[in-house]
């Protein structure tokens, strides 16, 4: 197939056309380069020994996008394009509107006007409520708690209500958990700018020395551990999640939610005891208080991506903590 992926030089999205051109797939990417690198497609190259092409433009450009699509015609979409801090969101949550729903209605609007109605969305577990119990299954309650959250959600609505409208339309909105880890050959990877938000990266810049400790946020949950719960899902069985996706949506019509997920928890002293055992690392670390808005646990049930897709993970918690400090190691500076 020929694919058109929005936001394909960033962290989920290249790995993602990894995985795409690995299987044979023509892979069209775009991208505004505003949290990226344009790095990432000659490591992209690296990797499968095939380049793809590639534009910089704004999906908000309607313009821009007609040409793309006048240029060839598109099998499917891949949308991973926007913007995805959740305090950046509740601090600036124009932007958010923006980049995430303004640019999806334009990004569709150009489909629908070129007949590409096959789209896998990147969507997010965040568009769960706070008071979700885990594991979380696809038909809990949405109620998210910050603009990043709202912003997924409202595109999964417009997504739905186009297949509501139009028969011809097939979409698999896929709802990660945490994403962590990077490609296994080290090349490419999670490249934050400024301080990291998330645990791995934040865990392998504490492990090279950019930064001096880990802050573990809350050590009074009740878990095991004293420590909040996650579903940290290595990037590349991530990846794969949306070839799977692609194949399916060749087989069925109309609006499909799917989480993907370990469907396992794991604490953040788990995670930090793994990374220090299979890197033979020490990895300073204090309490600090809870961050608002928190959840204690938050885990995937994945019944329905094995059911409808016929995928699990296959990667571990350990190949998650060895493969991002490969990279970390590889790329200290990420790809400058």
């Amino acid at each position: 197939m020929k694919i058109l992926v929005t936001g394909g030089t960033g962290y989920i999205g290249s790995h993602a056309c990894v995985e795409l051109l690995t299987a044979g797939h023509a892979v069209v990417i775009v991208d505004n380069l505003s949290n990226s690198s344009p790095r990432v497609l000659e490591r992209i190259a690296q990797i499968t020994g095939r380049q793809p092409a590639f534009h910089e433009l704004d999906v908000r450009d309607r313009a821009a996008l007609d040409r793309i699509f006048d240029a060839g015609k598109f099998d499917a979409i891949i949308h991973f394009a926007g913007v995805k801090a959740v305090a950046e969101s509740v601090a600036d949550p124009l932007k958010y509107y923006s980049n995430n729903v303004y640019g999806s209605l334009t990004l569709f609007e150009a489909a629908a006007r070129h007949d590409v109605t096959r789209v896998v969305f990147s969507s997010s577990a965040t568009v769960y409520g706070e008071t979700a119990r885990s594991p979380i299954r696809e038909d809990a309650a949405t109620a998210p708690a910050n603009p990043y959250g709202r912003t997924k959600l409202i595109v999964e609505q417009q997504l739905g209500d186009l297949c509501a409208a139009g028969s011809e339309w097939r979409v698999a909105a896929l709802r990660y958990f945490n994403p962590v880890g990077a490609h296994p050959s080290g090349i490419i990877g999670e490249a934050p700018q400024g301080v990291p938000n998330n645990l791995m990266p934040y865990v392998c810049q504490v492990a090279a020395g950019r930064l001096s400790e880990l802050s573990v946020f809350g050590h009074d949950y009740p878990t095991p551990d004293g420590t909040a719960i996650r579903d940290y899902i290595h990037v590349v069985d991530l990846a794969r999640g949306h070839l799977k996706a692609l194949e399916y949506l060749e087989r069925t019509r109309g609006m499909h939610v799917i989480n993907l997920g370990t469907g396992r928890g794991t604490s953040v002293l788990d995670m930090l005891g793994t990374f220090e055992r299979v890197n033979a690392l020490r990895i300073p670390h204090r309490f600090t208080a809870r961050r608002p808005g928190d959840t204690t646990e938050t885990y995937a049930d994945a019944a329905r991506a094995a059911q409808f897709l016929g995928w699990r993970t296959e990667l571990t918690l350990a190949d998650m903590c060895r493969d991002a400090w490969r990279w970390q190691q590889a790329n200290p500076a990420g790809y400058v």
